[in-house]
């Protein structure tokens, strides 16, 4: 009322009396219309106070405020929201908890208003429509459990009657799942008089089918690990692994070559903790190997796996190091940053071949500490003598970089795996005597392999344990699952332990082999007396000291010769896909087609001639006929 008489003040002063009589007609006439109504209503009261409540202004006390308070308000909140959010990565979860909770309740007193408002009839009826549904359930349930205990029971399937049709896809898939869950519980879904060993001959032969491996693969990898976990690690090399680039510390920082990549269209993360250099790359919008970010050298395309043996060895600055196997150089790189361009890196490569890109890629990188070596690693320790730290990433059967080389599936046997093993222990035993045990920093060996073979890591770190004054060290690596101590009977050095494993499965990297050697002594042989007959590969006593001095028992290059390989193996940073040679031009086709032709001529030529030369030959080879001797006087 007191508004209401301010207003008719203002009006007042105004001077219009006549708009305000009028306004006060239709007032009064609305007031009784009002009125009216009001009497009609149970609820005016409360009408009345919920109008009180609606004048009132909740932003009365904000909104007197300057603006700049208000937003500082605001700023607050969403600060506390901020620190809330980091502080509990899981307060969404359970605010979600909360609403629902909320929901159920909301649901069941609506439920309770609804059943309080319904006749009685219509209370029976949603009951026994209850009853119903409850009923259908358990017959459902109870025929599903039914169905599982009947499927418990799985019986094996013969062979394919015609093993040239193509396979069946589908149903070599179900048959593998089938298998797999018998195996899981062997003893209760086993089919009577079915022995395991029939079950895992069936499920090597239909995974070798499915994912296309050869027989010996498919069986190692079940002998090595869980069925379960061969599913995983099948299935994990059929899918490529990420993409990653090392940050090249020579010439930047990871932070300013994440913000250079990022403008250029690279949506990229750090790789993870146990790294500062990595850089996991999602997609990009221009070829992440022709930046000129990397034309200049401030980043390396590198598996994230081939960080780890530089990691491990962890170099010092003005050091000697050795890096027995280089190309193309990644390792070697990361290395010179690690060691700050400090020192001396003796990058050596047996293959004349991968030379070029080695050397591209320590010019492109920036290294001047390093240099370039073409020796074979086991007549190293002639040529170079002792070095502070020693890097082996010896050439393997590549079991672990399938996902990236998928003819490792078929081209991989037994055999092939014992040619890698020995050669392994050749250049390790090589790497053991260049390293310097007196070295005051170092004294430290490297080893490491892109295999999961146990006969390429666990075996050969048990054989130079054996054969020089050596022991294993901690990697120094946070992750990674710890080496075999046994394998199928045999047991290993418990030391060997200390080794780290990794798998595309666990660790979304290729597959992985490292581990630390410190060197005691640089005697040539393990102390303690080592019986004659423990030779690998049936070797004689003649040959043992030929072995451990890094020589090659095959007689080739023993001088340290350049060759142009090993022969076996491969490394994770290769270029395993070879290039496909190329087709002759139509100029070229027809000079080698004319030369052919000329060719052929010139030996019917020569074979016409033949006979002519023959006749010749004999005529001349006939006595000439004899002179008669004059009588003297």
């Amino acid at each position: 009322d007191d508004e209401d008489d301010e207003d008719d003040e203002d009006i007042s002063d105004d001077g219009s009396d006549e708009d305000l009589s009028e306004d006060e007609a239709l007032e009064g006439e609305a007031d009784d219309d009002d009125d009216e109504e009001l009497d009609d209503d149970d609820f005016s009261d409360d009408d009345d106070d919920e109008d009180d409540e609606d004048d009132e202004d909740p932003m009365e006390g904000v909104m007197d405020k300057s603006p700049a308070k208000g937003a500082d308000l605001f700023d607050d909140e969403d600060e506390d929201e901020d620190e809330s959010e980091e502080d509990d990565e899981f307060a969404g979860l359970e605010d979600d908890d909360e609403d629902e909770d909320d929901d159920e309740d909301d649901d069941a007193s609506e439920s309770e208003s609804e059943s309080e408002e319904l006749l009685p009839i219509e209370k029976k009826a949603r009951k026994e429509d209850a009853r119903l549904k409850k009923e259908k359930a358990d017959a459902a349930a109870e025929q599903l459990e039914t169905n599982i205990q009947e499927e418990d029971v799985y019986e094996l399937e013969e062979s394919d009657d015609d093993p040239d049709a193509p396979p069946n896809l589908e149903h070599v898939q179900a048959r593998i799942q089938e298998v797999v869950r018998v195996l899981g519980d062997f003893k209760a879904r086993r089919e009577a008089g079915r022995s395991r060993g029939e079950y895992v001959e069936r499920l090597t032969a239909d995974l070798a089918t499915y994912y296309g491996y050869n027989h010996f693969l498919i069986r190692y990898f079940l002998d090595t690990f869980s069925v379960a976990e061969t599913m995983e690690l099948l299935e994990a090399n059929e899918t490529q692994r990420p993409v990653t680039l090392r940050t090249n510390t020579l010439k930047c920082r990871r932070r300013e070559l994440a913000a250079s990549l990022i403008n250029r269209g690279v949506n990229l993360d750090p790789i993870g903790k146990w790294s500062k250099v990595g850089l996991l790359v999602y997609d990009s919008r221009v070829p992440i190997g022709a930046t000129p970010e990397y034309m200049a050298g401030h980043y390396m395309l590198q598996s994230a796996s081939s960080f780890l043996p530089c990691m491990a060895l962890a170099p010092q600055e003005g050091e000697r190091v050795l890096d027995v196997a280089a190309a193309p150089g990644g390792k070697t790189t990361y290395l010179a940053a690690l060691m700050r361009n400090t020192g001396m890196i003796f990058a050596n490569e047996f293959q004349k071949k991968r030379l070029s890109s080695l050397v591209a890629n320590l010019q492109r990188m920036g290294c001047t500490n390093a240099s370039v070596c073409n020796y074979d690693g086991r007549a190293l320790p002639k040529v170079l003598g002792h070095v502070d730290r020693v890097l082996l990433d010896a050439p393997c059967s590549g079991t672990g970089v399938i996902a990236k080389d998928s003819s490792v599936k078929v081209s991989k046997s037994e055999a092939d795996i014992a040619k890698c093993a020995h050669l392994q222990k050749e250049l390790l035993v090589a790497a053991i005597d260049c390293c310097d045990a007196g070295s005051k920093t170092g004294g430290y060996v490297v080893y490491s392999t892109c295999s999961i073979t146990v006969e390429e890591n666990e075996a050969v770190l048990d054989y130079v344990l054996r054969k020089r004054d050596v022991k294993l060290v901690n990697t120094g690596l946070e992750f990674g699952r710890n080496g075999f101590t046994s394998y199928r009977g045999k047991n290993f050095h418990p030391s060997v332990e200390k080794s780290r494993r990794f798998y595309p499965h666990v660790h979304n990297m290729d597959g992985f082999f490292v581990a630390k050697i410190k060197k005691l002594s640089n005697r040539t042989s393990a102390p303690g007396a080592e019986p004659k007959g423990d030779l690998p590969f049936g070797r004689d006593d003649d040959d043992d000291e030929d072995f451990a001095a890094g020589g090659s028992d095959s007689g080739e290059q023993d001088d340290g010769a350049a060759g142009d390989g090993y022969g076996v193996g491969q490394g994770v940073d290769d270029d395993v896909a070879p290039k496909p040679a190329k087709k002759k031009n139509a100029r070229a086709r027809m000079l080698a087609e004319a030369k052919a032709e000329l060719e052929a001529e010139r030996a019917k030529k020569a074979e016409k001639e033949k006979p002519a030369k023959a006749s010749k030959k004999a005529a001349g080879d006939a006595p000439a006929p004899k002179k008669k001797k004059k009588k003297s006087a």
